[in-house]
C-alpha cells in the first residue's frame, strides 16, 4: 500500500496514515506501533527510492 501510495502522489507523509487505505488497517497507530522510533526515517527512505 506504501508503495502504491508513492507512486500515485509522489511521496508519503505521517499525516497520509490517517486516510484510506492505511485508515482501514489501523492507520498511524498501526505504522508507530510496526516501526516505531524508526517511522520518520523509513518514511525518508521510502520517499527517495520508490519515487525516483
Amino acid at each position: 500500500m506504501i508503495g502504491d501510495h508513492i507512486a500515485s502522489n509522489l511521496g508519503i507523509e505521517t499525516d497520509d496514515f490517517g486516510y484510506a487505505p492505511f485508515d482501514q488497517r489501523g492507520g498511524l497507530g498501526k505504522v508507530h506501533q510496526l516501526f516505531g522510533p524508526e517511522l520518520a526515517k523509513m518514511i525518508e527512505m521510502l520517499n527517495e527510492e520508490l519515487a525516483a
